[in-house]
């Protein structure tokens, strides 16, 4: 696979990176860190994400490099953190985008092993088993002998450990170590990485109020096990700018004693609807997958258009069904 990719980058002059309509932090150091890699081996790389990065994303340097223009004079398209069409929705929407990837070659670089890939287009999937995106990158850069400069090992470094929490998920491995160690060989620091992530995730007086707002609104489903909170587009318009309302609750939620997944639903005037899962046991990317989403055993997510009074029984569904699921694993 990684092979295949080389061949690809290096047939291409001019390569547009994309990243997924919901943007994380391994999302953005992936994107920036092929940025690096990349215009080392004297391509000329174009940035795109349908979104304007959040800005508490925005400790990662460079992330204003990230254009809401999307550049069909690319040579080639790599996409990063994701292989579901449902993620790059909006791109597709754009006049002319389809037809560019349907006829240029698309490259995608993921570490969803669990998530088949739902493009509806030809593309090349380089998909390991890994931590994070940025340690697929680091070991295809490796394996290759690309130059992997500063910067580029601080944007992997930031990747890497906002995908896994600081190198603390169920998902973190020696592998992710070992990336670890030798992105801090090559210059980056995680010292550094978190000084500036806590400065951004500094919290306004009016956002821990809603926090608390938030709190208060939480459902419980199936005797506790599930925890649940509504977050309507008048509060995204106003609060999102700010912080994502999400993350402001999701963690705490499944750290409520018996609460085994929490999940945060956002509503949107088109009719949209998006769930962010977080789970203390490996069911969150069988949940998601029953909206059409994935994502990772413990963090997934899933967009549909439908009601969230229809929504909220069949999340209650899902979720009792994975619980039972997982309970015969765990038994037999």
């Amino acid at each position: 696979m990684f092979d295949k990719a080389k061949e690809l980058i290096e047939a291409a002059q001019k390569i547009l990176v994309i990243q997924a309509e919901n943007p994380d932090g391994d999302s953005l150091g992936s994107a920036l860190a092929l940025e690096e890699i990349l215009s080392d081996l004297g391509k000329t790389v174009v940035l795109y994400c349908d979104v304007e990065t959040p800005k508490y994303l925005r400790y990662i340097n460079g992330w204003d490099r990230v254009s809401q223009e999307f550049d069909t004079s690319a040579d080639l398209t790599i996409i990063v953190d994701t292989s579901s069409d449902t993620l790059i929705g909006k791109a597709l929407q754009i006049p002319g985008a389809r037809h560019f990837l349907e006829t240029h070659p698309v490259l995608v670089i993921d570490h969803h092993h669990e998530t088949a890939a739902t493009l509806s287009f030809d593309h090349t999937l380089v998909v390991e088993e890994a931590a994070s995106s940025t340690e697929v990158i680091y070991k295809i850069a490796e394996t290759h002998g690309w130059n992997i400069n500063t910067q580029a090992a601080e944007d992997l470094l930031a990747g890497l450990l906002s995908d896994t929490l600081g190198l603390s998920t169920q998902n973190v491995g020696e592998s992710a170590y070992l990336v670890a160690s030798k992105l801090a060989h090559l210059g980056a620091s995680p010292a550094t990485i978190e000084e500036r992530r806590r400065e951004f995730m500094k919290k306004s007086a009016e956002i821990l109020k809603y926090k608390g707002i938030l709190i208060e609104r939480i459902e419980y489903f199936l005797d506790g096990k599930l925890a649940v909170i509504r977050i309507p587009w008048e509060e995204i318009q106003q609060y999102s700018d700010q912080y994502n309302p999400s993350v402001l609750v999701l963690d705490e939620m499944r750290l409520v004693e018996g609460v085994e997944i929490g999940v945060a639903i956002k509503t949107y005037p088109d009719g949209k609807l998006t769930g962010k899962l977080r789970s203390n046991l490996p069911i969150s990317t069988t949940i998601a997958g029953f909206f059409g989403g994935g994502g990772h055993p413990y963090a997934s997510g899933f967009r549909v258009y439908e009601s969230i009074d229809k929504i909220i029984p069949e999340l209650i569904d899902a979720t009792d069904k994975a619980l039972q699921e997982q309970e015969h694993a765990e038994t037999a």
